[in-house]
């Protein structure tokens, strides 16, 4: 006779691992919450900011640097984070079913904080070979790719950020752009090509990613001479920036003519049980400060409404009490 599992239930799931996602995961972790995190990256917008002066504690600091410590704290709390993309959530009663690329999920509520999301190149190949050697985050995958080699598609300072950490992982990195330079300094590109193993592939734009159970190559065109060539790859990573994608839960919770989702003080949304924080929300100051406190106020909202499905009338209000 065969055994059966019953899928795991979180106490909540957070969609979206930038600083209102991770934010939210170190709040609910830390009450003991079975915590799920799903992201397509780590870190969102804030990794393309070179500096940030306004965040509390830190007279400067990186966004890729403060990211990386916020995530440090959510998983020493003991939240999980998974890297894949969300397609849509359903409600089944009293729990919620996140469906993914590859899985499904579920929870007693739901945290919507993904912001912005990383963009696509929309080009053949691509959606059918995420996670198989497609990815949008280097800060996440970079260490699956050891001494393989890989492509990357971005430019500016994001791109340079990103190519500094994937060349100490991959024996060879093809740095796709579409100019004739990624950056305009000369030093920071000069540094980033000394280790040998960046190649640069200017003025081009991908046009199809080839692979039959994962990447293989990457095709390429060379839009000044009109050119294609293919590169022999086993990883094509993008980062190209970020675009507000809400249509997976525009039939789910109540949108805004900006298409963001519509939340009060509490970060409740019109679905009872959802909530929603940071840059994907109609908060009107987009800044980070504000996107980590609004993960706070959804976490611990979550944690009340959790609470009340377990049948424990308890509210959380502050730090050191709990209010019954």
């Amino acid at each position: 006779m065969g055994v059966f599992f019953l899928p795991k239930m979180y106490d909540v799931i957070i969609i979206g691992a930038g600083i209102a996602g991770l934010t939210s995961a170190i709040f609910s972790s830390r009450q003991k919450l079975e915590t799920l995190v799903i992201s397509r990256d780590l870190g969102g917008q804030l990794l393309m900011t070179p500096e940030i002066q306004n965040f509390p504690g830190f007279m400067s600091i990186s966004g890729f640097d403060l990211i990386v410590k916020i995530e440090e704290q959510a998983r020493k709390y003991g939240a999980e984070i998974l890297f894949d993309e969300v397609t849509g959530v359903d409600r089944k009663g009293d729990y919620f079913i996140v469906k993914t690329l590859y899985s499904s999920y579920e929870a007693l509520s739901v945290i919507l904080s993904f912001g912005k999301i990383p963009k696509d190149l929309n080009i053949p190949g691509e959606r059918e070979l995420k996670g198989k050697g497609v990815a949008y985050c280097v800060l996440c995958d970079a260490p699956l790719f050891r001494g393989k080699t890989t492509a990357l598609v971005g430019w500016g300072e994001h791109g340079l950020d990103a190519v500094s950490l994937l060349k100490e992982y991959a024996s060879k990195v093809y740095w796709i752009f579409p100019g004739e330079k990624p950056v305009s300094e000369e030093a920071k590109l000069s540094k980033v090509l000394s280790k040998g193993n960046v190649i640069l592939v200017p003025q081009s734009t991908p046009s199809e990613i080839r692979g039959e159970t994962k990447v293989e190559s990457i095709l390429i065109k060379n839009n000044k001479l009109n050119q294609i060539k293919e590169l022999k790859v086993d990883g094509v990573f993008v980062e190209i920036g970020y675009v507000t994608k809400t249509d997976f839960v525009k039939n789910f919770v109540e949108l805004n003519e900006k298409g963001e989702i519509m939340a009060n003080e509490k970060g409740e949304t019109s679905q009872s049980g959802v909530f929603a924080a940071g840059d994907v929300t109609n908060q009107p100051y987009k800044q980070a400060v504000i996107s980590a406190a609004s993960g706070a106020i959804a976490s611990l909202s979550a944690y009340n409404y959790v609470m009340s499905l377990k049948g424990r009338a308890v509210s959380i209000r502050s730090d050191w009490k709990h209010i019954t």
